[in-house]
């Protein structure tokens, strides 16, 4: 079977002083997709225990898997074991999956180790996904040629407009969309504000929101069966 690494943010805090982490439903849907087919691990800059956003708790309620996820004894191990980023090596898997939230656009952006890590995964060919403001992570992250992945390359992401409608604006560095255009991507997103969106160029695979999550991972295993 492939090996995913799931890569969850360590940032508990935004720039505002509100609580952040890793938005529930954009870990939940994409590994209870990828599980039956899969090997995953998780990681974070600082290892165990990745902080999940809370205000993804409460709005995922009444969403089974993510009630499952919070639940569920193999993910809560999987968590507390989560790896360190810079204990990871990228030949150990066929796939990195940066998981949404806030938090990614606080911690990984300029994460040194981060960086590298994905700039390996992407270098060598292997499928490079990220959801929602998973994107972020991937800001600084360059091919062989030393040039943003994103130049000249279709991309999506949580767009400015989803970022103001939920008065966010504020509580992060940057904007996804505008930062990822100025790195020369192509921003494309759904037609109607928090419609699913899915784009993959060459073995960049990128999904907008929390419910491009799913639909993602199942583009990504597609990929992996190739």
């Amino acid at each position: 079977m492939p090996s995913v690494l799931f890569v969850l943010t360590s940032a508990d805090k935004n720039l505002v002083g509100g609580q952040t982490g890793f938005y529930l439903p954009e870990a939940a849907h994409p590994y209870y997709t990828f599980a039956p087919h899969a090997n995953i691990d998780f990681a974070s800059p600082k290892g165990p225990n990745p902080p999940v956003d809370k205000g993804s708790i409460e709005a995922s309620a009444k969403d089974d898997e993510s009630v499952k996820f919070l639940n569920d004894t193999t993910v809560k191990s999987k968590l507390a074991n989560a790896k360190q980023l810079s204990n990871v090596n990228a030949k150990d898997y066929d796939a990195i999956f940066y998981v949404g939230g806030h938090g990614p656009v606080i911690d990984l952006p300029n994460d040194p180790v981060n960086v590298k890590l994905a700039s390996e995964f992407y270098q060598s060919g292997k499928i490079i996904a990220a959801v929602c403001h998973g994107p972020a992570a991937l800001l600084n992250v360059v091919g062989v040629e030393g040039k943003s992945i994103f130049s000249g390359k279709a991309f999506t992401g949580f767009s400015n407009a989803e970022e103001e409608s939920i008065n966010a604006v504020n509580s992060i560095p940057f904007l996804l969309e505008t930062e990822i255009t100025k790195r020369g991507g192509k921003y494309e997103k759904a037609e109607q504000l928090w419609g699913a969106k899915v784009v993959v160029d060459g073995n960049l695979y990128t999904g907008q929101n929390p419910v491009s999550a799913k639909p993602l991972a199942e583009v990504i295993l597609k990929g992996l069966q190739k």
